[in-house]
């Protein structure tokens, strides 16, 4: 389903929905983001992937409103993938969610058009806020 799309027609209003893409190399950070999002009304996982390439394709094929974005890809960077992502896809919200949350790790994603950076240590939990907010943009 397209981006911005309704979801269906209950009672004369339309639902909307956010799809969310998920990038991270870790399957059990996956598959708990998964879990996690999976209890919020209106918001439908629209893939996911553990690597650069993979995240890159998936994303501009599906063409989610969100996509939560981990920085370290198993030796790739999700730095490159918001860069590639952004550019034919401005529209698109990233939420970074990284266990490098230092400053120019910050600064790096904010300059490439991360919309919010999460600290996984930290920050995990406020992921569905993040995503509702995200989703407006």
């Amino acid at each position: 389903m397209p981006r911005g799309s309704a979801a269906g027609n209950h009672g004369g209003m339309e639902t909307k929905r956010t799809h969310v893409f998920i990038v991270d190399d870790s399957a059990s950070i996956r598959v708990r983001l998964i879990e996690m999002l999976g209890h919020i009304d209106g918001v439908v996982i629209a893939g996911q992937a553990s690597t650069a390439a993979e995240a890159i394709s998936g994303i501009l094929r599906t063409q989610p409103n969100v996509v939560l974005l981990d920085l370290d890809l198993g030796g790739q960077t999700g730095i490159s993938v918001l860069r590639a992502v952004r550019t034919r896809s401005p529209d698109i919200s990233f939420v970074v969610l990284t266990n490098h949350s230092e400053p120019q790790y910050r600064a790096a994603c904010a300059k490439a058009g991360a919309a919010y950076f999460l600290d996984k240590t930290t920050e995990f939990d406020r992921v569905p806020q993040v995503i509702a907010r995200a989703s407006v943009h």
